[in-house]
């Protein structure tokens, strides 16, 4: 009997844990889009609603550009500049890195929006050989623009957003990138059930009163 209930224990305390560790693996959202389909805007507004950490891949990348003594800035430089796709590693990297931060100053922010990833197939095998086992990726926010709102608003957004990517050439490129790259990576997750699209060419505060019947669905 005393056996029995000394395993009974274990097993409650073995349980408990495997939920604790469970509750801290990182739950992910992808928040895909084209350039100026409103990613980052939306993040924000999540962010000050509901219990996420707002992530931007693109970010993370010119931060690491402009950090002093980068070892990858002036290969990151090179890509954005063309519109390409950064490399997979070290994308995933950083991304890793500030979810393991954001975690370890507050175990209770496990959610993230990971905004601009994945970008392309490498990106999406990348993270899966990285991640997998490491963090859930729930679902895919996908914010469907036309190519022509997108390039106005991030033109506009150029006037004073200090990006040496919010030009007429640059975003003519990142476009034609995200309709052979990452389009297909949506689809990809749309045959798993896994995207939630939502009309971004509206105001702002019409498409985030889509976002919220989404996320207080999903829960």
């Amino acid at each position: 009997m005393i056996v029995g209930l000394l395993r009974s224990s274990r097993e409650k305390v073995s349980s408990a844990v495997r939920g604790i560790a469970l509750a801290m693996k990182p739950q992910v959202v992808f928040v895909l889009g084209g350039p100026g389909a409103g990613k980052g805007t939306q993040c924000a507004r999540i962010v000050q609603n509901y219990s996420f950490t707002h992530l931007s891949a693109g970010d993370l990348l010119r931060e690491e550009r402009n950090r002093k003594g980068s070892e990858f800035g002036q290969l990151i430089d090179s890509f954005i500049k063309e519109g390409k796709i950064v490399p997979v590693e070290i994308t995933i990297k950083l991304l890793r890195k500030a979810m393991e931060e954001t975690m370890k100053a507050d175990e209770k922010k496990f959610r993230f929006l990971i905004d601009g990833f994945p970008r392309n197939q490498d990106n999406l095998q990348g993270w899966t050989t990285v991640m997998d086992g490491k963090a859930d990726v729930k679902f895919v926010l996908f914010f469907d623009c036309s190519n022509e709102v997108c390039i106005d608003r991030c033109l506009e957004r150029g006037k004073s957003s200090g990006r040496t990517d919010d030009n007429r050439e640059s975003l003519e490129k990142r476009i034609q990138t995200y309709l052979q790259s990452t389009r297909p990576i949506i689809e990809q997750y749309e045959k798993q059930g896994k995207v939630r699209t939502i009309d971004a060419s509206r105001c702002v505060d019409e498409v985030f009163a889509d976002v919220k019947k989404i996320l207080d669905k999903e829960g």
